[in-house]
């Protein structure tokens, strides 16, 4: 028995990416396989006939290709972390049906998956919590959730997709209690400018029901986080689809063309914000 996501619901914003991460896979295979995707879209009772038609046009597919390499991405600023915390808490914030945490498991790290309680329901069906593993439903914005993080072995978080959503205050207030509360920590998550923002209420904000772009979070400049807490040490930023491998030669002309666009006109990028360790304090 397939599992059914409603029209006009929480739950079916996660097909987005989901989806995404399929089409990925089947046309770009050599660059990006999400075998786990494929699996949950197929256990799924849910349209998919309107995100095809949107997705797998010459546009679209680029949108697919930047969910699957903002996947890679994020997984290597885990992965890279987990080399010199190979017992840290790998935390995946707004998590949906992302399984990141399954692909960099170490088999010492522990994976945290927090989203709202009608995602992580959905979640529990689809993607159970395995061994390491917890699911946490919880509003971001509600600090509660970093109780259930350990961060004596370090802590390493990721947000893919999630910011654009928050107001610039609350992304603001969220960095700098994670930047107190968790010494020596890493958050990566993607960001663009307010261009890119505005663009994407025609597109990912427009389906969410979010039409008023002025509030929501967008960044010109990523070195401002640096002085949003005292906490932070570091902050750096790379390309979203250049920035950790380069497939630019590997896609076809026009999306060439639109990855020039990401960096130079949106400011598309992974930024990585570093807090500094107990022993600096």
């Amino acid at each position: 028995m397939k599992y059914h996501i409603e029209k006009n619901t929480v739950q079916e914003t996660l097909i987005i990416p989901l989806y995404a991460r399929k089409v990925c896979s089947e046309h770009y295979p050599y660059l990006f396989q999400d075998v786990t995707a494929v699996r949950i879209c197929d256990m799924l009772d849910y349209d998919f006939d309107s995100q095809k038609k949107k997705m797998e046009s010459a546009v679209g597919l680029f949108g697919a290709l930047e969910v699957g390499q903002r996947h890679y991405d994020l997984m290597c600023e885990v992965e890279d972390y987990l080399k010199a915390h190979p017992k840290a808490a790998v935390v995946n914030l707004g998590c949906g049906l992302d399984d990141t945490f399954r692909k960099v498991d170490n088999g010492t790290c522990h994976g945290f998956n927090i989203d709202l309680p009608d995602v992580i329901a959905v979640r529990n069906e689809l993607l159970p919590a395995r061994e390491r593993e917890k699911n946490i439903a919880c509003n971001l914005n509600d600090y509660s959730w970093m109780d259930e993080i350990d961060p004596e072995n370090g802590a390493v978080f990721y947000a893919a997709g999630v910011f654009y959503y928050f107001k610039t205050d609350d992304v603001k207030k969220l960095v700098s209690e994670m930047a107190k509360r968790f010494p020596g920590a890493v958050l990566a998550f993607d960001a663009c400018n307010r261009r890119g923002a505005k663009m994407m209420t025609k597109t990912w904000l427009k389906e969410a029901g979010i039409t008023d772009v002025d509030a929501l979070f967008s960044l010109e400049d990523a070195s401002v986080i640096k002085g949003w807490s005292e906490n932070i040490s570091a902050v750096s930023t790379r390309s979203y689809m250049r920035g950790y491998r380069d497939i630019y030669n590997a896609v076809r002309p026009l999306h060439r063309l639109l990855m020039k666009f990401c960096d130079s006109k949106v400011n598309m990028n992974i930024v990585k914000v570093e807090t500094i360790k107990q022993e600096e304090g």
